[in-house]
């Protein structure tokens, strides 16, 4: 740990330090997330361009009185440091250790669980709306970069903030990236209002000069504010988006200027209503590697932090590089596979297919009920569109997909990145809950491919369906192996034959029935293993035959049990003899951790589901 940084008390000591200290304060934060994460891996560069707001945040609000609420919470690595969780950063994301997320239950600096994007403003406006209820006197300021700003739910946000014209502070923090770069008209306005500065700075200039008339200045000043209305129509035309939602809009600011922004926040704290304070700053600032590569080190594992090179080297291909490829090679054979993504062009695996076919491939922002509906819109128009999306991100288009696409029976295909445990950045982000949603959905088919040849295999069926299919697969390397039966849809494979038991396993949890099986074998007992691949629909001819002959079967799958394939399972053979255990995530949120350490812990490895099926066969 910094010794600079333990000399101090935060956040209490930001109010005692000069400006000159606050600038050397910067610099050992930068130095200290650099190599801290370097150790640990994390969200880097979204942490690195907040250094200097973040610490204006802290010196000029009394948190935790006052209620600083950061989006998706990315960003949140500095506000950890300054309120006094600089300790943590030793197990940063892993098992037992300091979120890498903002949480209520890990300190009262902490307002809201975030994780998701384009919340703050939501929450912000609803935290100011009690705060009036009860009578109370603080502070809420909300934190959202521009790329959460593009997301629906910020408009809906602000639409009623300027509404309900409480005191409310948003933060604009604008640094032109959310993970991939920002698309969109208001990405495109906000380029537009950076440039504007002059305007702002021209302004304050014959503010301040008129004022210092005597005994008539202030009098003029006022008397200038209908001008100043017709000045800034004519100079800034496209830079007023945010006045005419009933906010006070200041800025642009710069980001990295830790008096300026001191100032501007002072400022906003006086005026009453909603505001707006629009800063610039850079991802990434400080740290070279970041500054030139901000989609690598916005989430980043364990680094060398000369190089900027990551310690682990590349292994096989993962199940995003898998799912591009293929992808890119379907397309040179069918003009009409079109891709779309919600800002997460890089993290799917589809720059490739961006570089090959620009003009097929659509990043809708992080706005994925928008980029469903779009996709059922080219669907319903001849196109066959790929949307490729976190499997926890496709939780916020549940609507859409019911409505616009299974509803009307499109062939939108849902590609499920991400899908089961994804590790470090626990319960936000575990893609664990897609099965039970997707499944109930009429008309929609649901896989899970155990190898990189399965999900190709997928892929190409889905390209030919005429309904929506959902495609999950999970982060990380792509198995080539064992070699599978050709996939047929609604069709189980059968890998083992066994006597005592069945393990039906979905998806990547087949690798784990495989490994059972051989434990089991040791201990005299033999194990059949079923690849579920189709988890909707079921193959329920062939889950009937292992009925009649089997007096165990076990399902496995990375998914809650609630509403899982284990209960449909269950559900099927209501009226059979053989009993079913299933095995899958609790109804509980799971926390962060590494993958194989969060198996292991809720018995999901190979040796724990070993030795609970040999406890049922007693």
């Amino acid at each position: 740990m910094s010794n600079y940084l333990k000399q101090h008390k935060f956040p209490e000591d930001l109010k005692n330090m000069d400006y000159d200290e606050l600038e050397l304060l910067s610099f050992e934060i930068r130095d200290f997330l650099v190599s801290s994460v370097a150790k640990t891996g994390g969200h880097l560069a979204s942490s690195l361009g907040v250094v200097e707001l973040t610490i204006a945040l802290h010196k000029v609000f009394d948190a935790p009185k006052d209620k600083l609420i950061w989006d998706v919470g990315h960003q949140t690595y500095v506000h950890k440091i300054l309120t006094g969780r600089t300790d943590g950063f030793e197990h940063l994301r892993q098992m037992g250790g300091m979120s890498g997320f903002p949480k209520r239950c890990e300190s009262e600096f902490d307002p809201f669980d975030t994780g998701h994007s384009s919340t703050s403003i939501g929450l912000g406006l609803g935290t100011a709306i009690a705060r009036d209820l009860a009578g109370e006197d603080y502070h809420v300021v909300s934190v959202i970069g521009d790329g959460a700003l593009t997301g629906g739910g910020a408009f809906e946000a602000l639409n009623s903030a300027g509404h309900q014209q409480t005191d409310l502070i948003i933060v604009l923090n604008d640094n032109g990236m959310s993970i991939s770069p920002n698309t969109g008209g208001l990405s495109n306005h906000l380029v537009r209002l950076s440039g504007t500065a002059g305007y702002a700075n021209m302004k304050q200039r014959i503010k301040s000069g008129v004022s210092r008339v005597p005994v008539i200045g202030n009098d003029i000043v006022s008397g200038l504010q209908h001008a100043k209305e017709k000045i800034k129509y004519s100079v800034i035309e496209d830079g007023i988006i945010f006045e005419e939602l009933g906010f006070k809009y200041i800025g642009p600011v710069d980001g990295h200027d830790i008096e300026e922004l001191c100032e501007v926040l002072e400022n906003a704290k006086s005026l009453g209503g909603p505001v707006l304070i629009h800063t610039l700053t850079m991802k990434g600032k400080g740290y070279t590697h970041a500054e030139n590569h901000p989609e690598r080190f916005h989430g980043i594992g364990p680094f060398d932090p000369v190089t900027g090179m990551p310690l682990s080297g590349k292994g096989r291909p993962s199940w995003s590089d898998v799912f591009g490829d293929k992808l890119v090679r379907m397309a040179f054979q069918d003009p009409k596979i079109v891709a779309v993504s919600a800002a997460m062009i890089d993290g799917t695996g589809l720059e490739g297919f961006s570089r090959t076919f620009p003009k097929r491939i659509f990043d809708a922002g992080i706005a994925e009920g928008h980029a469903v509906t779009f996709s059922a819109g080219m669907a319903a128009a001849g196109r066959k569109p790929f949307v490729a999306v976190y499997s926890t991100f496709l939780q916020r288009a549940y609507d859409q997909i019911l409505e616009d696409v299974c509803l009307q029976g499109l062939p939108v295909v849902f590609c499920l990145d991400r899908a089961g445990i994804v590790g470090a950045d626990g319960e936000t982000h575990h893609g664990i809950y897609d099965i039970s949603y997707l499944r109930s959905m009429p008309g929609m088919t649901v896989l899970a491919p155990a190898t990189a040849g399965q999900l190709e295999e997928m892929m190409e069926f889905a390209a030919k369906a005429e309904g929506p299919v959902a495609i999950r697969y999970p982060r990380g390397e792509a198995p080539r192996e064992p070699e599978l039966p050709p996939f047929e849809a609604g069709h189980a494979q059968r890998l083992k034959d066994g006597k005592e038991v069945d393990i039906w396993a979905a998806g990547p949890m087949l690798h784990k029935a495989l490994e059972a099986a051989e434990l089991l074998k040791e201990q005299g007992i033999t194990a059949g293993v079923v690849n579920i691949a189709s988890v909707q629909p079921l193959d329920g001819n062939t889950l009937k035959e292992a009925a009649t002959s089997i007096p165990l079967i076990v399902t496995l799958e990375d998914n809650v049990l609630s509403g899982g394939t284990g209960e449909c399972i269950d559900r099927l053979l209501a009226e059979d003899p053989v009993r079913v255990i299933n095995l899958g995530w609790p109804d509980c949120f799971v926390p962060h951790g590494k993958q194989e350490e969060l198996y292991e812990a809720y018995g999901l490895d190979a040796a724990s589901i070993a030795a609970r099926i040999k406890e049922e066969c007693r």
